[in-house]
């Protein structure tokens, strides 16, 4: 992996959503701060604008109807100024950038669950695998119409955080709205999140299955030694890998340009354009290819988003693999994390990013190269096979001399030990996933 510059010269996150609970994010350096004075000083200062400022502090301080100290009015403007960029850039005061940074452990505290803002209000990015979100069955696209009875209509997205996080073991009720359907209610009960990022298992012999729930800061590493174990669990050598990133909402850039390097041999990962020298930035692949090029699929969905999408649009330029699912969810910005004095940062878009062929992903998401919507697979049981030549008295022989291959007798209703269920039983895009490569592995072979 290269690039024109280390990564310490800018530390890029790509936080989801503003300030979002399990946003992820990286320490930026003094050179990401630098550029400002000297861009500042290309222009005169706004006098006017600073007199109306300066007299509007006057006026409330004076006149409001009750008293309100300068350090309040003053980080109240500063909220201000950033709320008005874009749902991403936030001023972090000291509780929120602990959490922020808390968040690239992988452990915190909350609900598990990916929020953002759009004009229908308060919705649901994703919910985290194995969290009490995801156990409640609260889905991505969701609106929260209330917080514990309270209408969040208008509230902004710190607020909203604020009012999801709490100690372990409390509880909350969010009232949900279901693709314009009827509100309803769901009681959680908040918990210490611990995020596995990654996850794997055998789908059946020679096919594997490989799960990013969001990008840590050792997601890469951890992405190696899954290929590497389970390359060793199917002997050596696998004929086909899903990597699913659905409801992955991102994460930290670094960790999705390693991911993206262990499937390429080569080439344009992700680059970087912004207003300062130090955001222009080429992400490229190395030589090494830990999953040495076995047949690939895809999963996305509308909660791919951020460093998600960046590996999905990497991999479809490169046509490396085949990307299947819907729309992603089209976050293309760059988040900068630049501490300030009193333990508190900005949380500043700097850039936006490109997949190598040049799109923009920012606000029209990745496309699938196979659409296919999400689905539960049900397994029909009805006696389907009637009767074959083989059944029929006096039939001829194999003309090759093979054994004949009648029907098969009805399934018994005694009882059975039950199979362990697999994940692709119930999951159909990963169950189309799962058939897509068998398909290849068929006009690959040799």
């Amino acid at each position: 992996m290269s690039s024109r510059f280390p990564l310490s010269a800018l530390a890029l996150s790509l936080a989801l959503l503003g300030a979002a609970p399990l946003a992820v994010a990286a320490t930026a350096s003094e050179e990401a701060a630098a550029p400002a004075p000297a861009a500042a000083a290309k222009g005169t200062l706004p006098l006017d604008e600073l007199r109306t400022f300066a007299e509007v502090l006057d006026r409330i301080k004076s006149a409001y109807v009750e008293p309100i100290d300068d350090k309040t009015l003053l980080e109240n403007a500063i909220k201000g100024m950033l709320s008005n960029l874009d749902p991403h850039s936030a001023y972090l005061e000291p509780e929120e950038f602990e959490e922020l940074q808390e968040s690239t452990s992988g452990e915190f505290g909350g609900l598990g669950i990916e929020v953002g803002q759009d004009e229908g209000g308060l919705k649901v990015i994703a919910p985290i695998d194995d969290t009490p979100a995801a156990r409640a069955g609260i889905e991505a696209g969701d609106l929260i119409v209330r917080i514990d009875g309270q209408p969040t209509k208008d509230w902004s997205l710190v607020q909203a955080v604020d009012k999801l996080r709490g100690k372990p073991g409390s509880q909350i009720v969010l009232t949900l709205v279901r693709e314009g359907g009827k509100p309803f209610d769901v009681k959680l009960e908040r918990a210490v999140i611990k995020v596995r990022s990654v996850k794997s298992e055998l789908l059946e012999k020679d096919y594997a299955y490989l799960r990013i729930t969001q990008f840590q800061i050792n997601s890469g590493e951890e992405v190696a030694k899954a290929l590497a174990k389970l390359k060793k669990d199917n002997g050596g050598k696998l004929k086909g890998l899903v990597l699913d990133l659905r409801n992955n909402p991102g994460g930290v850039l670094q960790s999705a340009v390693e991911v993206s390097d262990h499937f390429l041999t080569g080439g344009l990962i992700v680059y970087t354009k912004g207003r300062i020298a130090n955001s222009e930035l080429r992400f490229s692949a190395d030589k090494a290819d830990a999953s040495e090029g076995v047949p690939l699929v895809v999963l996305i969905n509308g909660g791919s988003a951020s460093a998600a999408e960046i590996v999905a649009g990497a991999l479809q330029d490169h046509k490396r693999g085949v990307l299947m699912g819907t729309d992603s969810f089209g976050k293309g910005s760059v988040q900068t994390v630049l501490p300030l004095t009193n333990d508190r940062a900005l949380k500043l878009t700097t850039a936006l990013y490109f997949t190598p062929n040049g799109r923009s992903i920012q606000a029209q998401g990745i496309v699938p190269d196979i659409a296919v919507e999400r689905g539960k697979v049900t397994r029909d049981d009805s006696p389907t096979q009637g009767v074959k030549e083989a059944d029929l008295p006096g039939h001829l022989g194999n003309g090759n001399g093979g054994a004949d291959k009648p029907s098969k007798p009805a399934p018994s209703t005694s009882a059975q030990p039950a199979e362990k269920p697999q994940p692709q039983d119930e999951d159909y895009q990963l169950s189309q996933a799962l058939n897509l490569l068998k398909g290849l592995s068929i006009t690959r072979s040799k």
